[in-house]
């Protein structure tokens, strides 16, 4: 499958992804142009029926397929509003990954719907998808598909802390301490809310996508590989931040494909 442009949708509220700066970044890898447009559904000037039909994919039932939820009025107006402000909630929210990805095709006009063309939409909502194997939803940082998605909350969320962390944290909960020296024991381990490796960390996932739409396969099974679907932040420190790059099987792929 070989790309003729690529769009990618900012997520304001976490400056840390460093949209043009990733644009730039995906145009050396493919050469292949980059168009970034503002928020998704800012840029396709969503209104009162989308806020109703995302606030109709939450999940309030993780340990159970996907049904459709009859929303409040509080929670469309959430969603309304976070058209122009979609910042992080202290409140996490679920949101069934597939079903958000179907609203955001029906909104791309068809003419920006053609084969060649992809579309990639960060957002602070947390995607997740239904696993059949142990029954219940899991976070996910990223949905591939076109257009996929990339959750800056689900790169947070999704991979697992240490598992020391949760000991501790579950210790420190029964004794009514303090969290925050909790999360200065373990500064580093994973990744934060705005961290400043959040851009090095997103150009994974933009590979993760963009492999998927040329090879429809989008995830490595070696650590040492940028491409590498980590289950624990420690995973994905390694594959995104301490070595940052493709396996040489990968890179062999990404050769071939600038070649054709």
């Amino acid at each position: 499958m070989k790309i003729s442009k690529i769009f990618l949708y900012d997520e304001p509220s976490v400056p840390e992804i460093q949209i043009n700066d990733l644009a730039s970044f995906i145009t050396e890898t493919f050469g292949v142009p980059v168009q970034v447009r503002k928020n998704f559904f800012s840029y396709f000037r969503s209104d009162r029926e989308t806020a109703t039909r995302i606030a109709s994919t939450r999940v309030f039932n993780p340990q159970a397929p996907f049904e459709v939820h009859v929303p409040t009025e509080e929670e469309i107006n959430f969603e309304e509003e976070s058209f122009g402000n979609n910042s992080s909630s202290d409140n996490i929210v679920l949101y069934d990954g597939f079903e958000l990805q179907k609203i955001i095709l029906d909104k791309i006009p068809s003419e920006e719907l053609s084969i060649d063309t992809f579309h990639l939409a960060f957002t602070t909502r947390l995607s997740c998808t239904y696993d059949c194997e142990d029954n219940r939803y899991h976070g996910r940082a990223v949905i591939c598909s076109n257009p996929s998605i990339v959750s800056t909350t689900g790169i947070i969320e999704a991979p697992a802390k240490p598992r020391a962390y949760y000991l501790i944290m579950q210790h420190s909960i029964s004794q009514g301490l303090n969290l925050d020296t909790l999360k200065d024991k373990f500064r580093g381990k994973f990744l934060e809310y705005h961290d400043k490796n959040l851009a090095q960390v997103v150009r994974g996932y933009a590979l993760q996508a963009i492999f998927y739409h040329i090879t429809s396969e989008p995830f490595c099974d070696s650590k040492e590989c940028i491409l590498y679907n980590a289950h624990w932040q420690e995973d994905l420190i390694h594959a995104q931040i301490e070595l940052g790059k493709l396996c040489e099987y990968h890179q062999r792929i990404l050769e071939t494909y600038k070649k054709t």
